[in-house]
């Protein structure tokens, strides 16, 4: 049996409205390159889907941008002159804007002057007035951040001052507590046992050595030196 006629019309389903668009698209591209191939043919095409997605399809011996021209040469339409009218005045209206906004800046530096009337001038002086109020605030502002910043490193500085102080008075609190005695070069003689003795809690040795060489080998007994 054959196929049945389809009607032409639009498929209201979305999704088999997408389904039969992507087929019958495969289908055309297919009928475009056997042009170009059989005929040698120079074939342009273009779709947009009903999401607005390009499709398009080009002989590798042209490409569309020498198709486009060549069809305005023959049908003597300008593709692009609506193009560049607009463009055109895009262009005219952003250099005026560009032209007013210098004119401003040179105005509110002093300058070009003489053809403004006396409204024109005292709105002038208003938005001076306005504008250095902003920026004085705004330098307010910075200052009083900087300050606190500061105030905040003074202190911290200060506590770790504080801290240092703190750790060096008990250094030096612990030091006078400390016994110190002479100890021999025996640890069981008499005068270490005394060091001991007397409650010392930490020993440590010294050894006195004269700086004139005819005093050395000259000793010195507890008797002699003792430190506690």
């Amino acid at each position: 049996m054959g196929r049945g006629k389809i009607e032409i019309k639009k498929i209201e389903n979305s999704t088999n409205r997408q389904v039969t668009y992507s087929k019958r698209r495969s289908g055309i591209m297919k009928k475009a390159n056997e042009l170009t191939v059989l005929c040698d043919a120079e074939v342009s095409l273009l779709m947009f889907s009903s999401t607005h997605k390009l499709s398009e399809f080009c002989s590798e011996s042209t490409n569309q941008k020498k198709i486009f021209d060549r069809y305005q040469q023959m049908t003597g339409i300008n593709l692009w002159s609506a193009q560049y009218e607009k463009m055109q005045n895009t262009f005219n209206h952003l250099s005026q804007i560009n032209r007013n906004l210098r004119r401003e800046i040179k105005q509110r530096m002093g300058e070009e002057l003489d053809g403004l009337d006396f409204s024109e001038l005292r709105g002038l002086e208003q938005n001076l007035e306005e504008a250095l109020k902003i920026v004085r605030g705004r330098k307010y502002h910075v200052i009083g951040t900087q300050t606190e910043t500061y105030k905040k490193k003074v202190k911290n500085s200060e506590e770790t001052n504080k801290n240092l102080l703190r750790d060096l008075v008990n250094i030096e609190m612990k030091d006078e507590h400390q016994v110190y005695g002479y100890i021999d070069d025996d640890p069981n003689s008499y005068e270490g046992g005394l060091a001991l003795a007397n409650g010392g809690s930490s020993m440590y040795e010294f050894r006195v050595q004269p700086s004139q060489p005819n005093l050395h080998g000259m000793g010195y007994g507890l008797h002699d030196l003792r430190l506690a």
